[in-house]
């Protein structure tokens, strides 16, 4: 990106190494977390000596805004809108707020309804309902 060029994530304007970065859900931390934690308590005859409270902290905030705490349930967030053609930063964000509606979908990245993409309100709705449906049935 140039420059000159100003960044606007509501266009998708967010910069090359953002674009191309790999982005990770709340839930998916946790997973990562609370594996480390366990791998630590293991590895430790006192597990407290080995977690600083960084990383305590860190896996507190991410277990208590993870919208879902099944591993099963994590992947299947991530395969359903990865089938939407979401860039990484748009699909962590829809996996992390969890809109009910198209117009907060819209409103949380309003870069899903860019002239060009093919995102329309029903395709958005279809995403919600299946998002939904994971987190009914998890």
């Amino acid at each position: 990106m140039s420059g000159e060029e100003e960044e606007n994530a509501a266009e998708l304007k967010i910069g090359d190494e953002f674009l191309k970065a790999k982005c990770l859900m709340n839930c998916e931390v946790a997973l990562i977390l609370e594996h480390k934690y366990e791998q630590l308590q293991q590895m430790s005859e006192d597990p407290m000596n080995q977690v600083s409270q960084v990383f305590e902290k860190s896996l507190q905030y991410v277990k208590r805004f993870s919208r879902y705490k099944n591993p099963d349930a994590v992947r299947q967030v991530r395969e359903i809108l990865s089938r939407y053609q979401l860039a990484e930063f748009e699909l962590c964000v829809l996996g992390n707020l969890c809109p009910e509606t198209v117009e907060e979908a819209i409103a949380m990245v309003p870069s899903i309804k860019t002239k060009g993409r093919a995102h329309d309100d029903e395709a958005i709705e279809k995403m919600l309902n299946d998002l939904s449906l994971i987190k009914k049935f998890e």
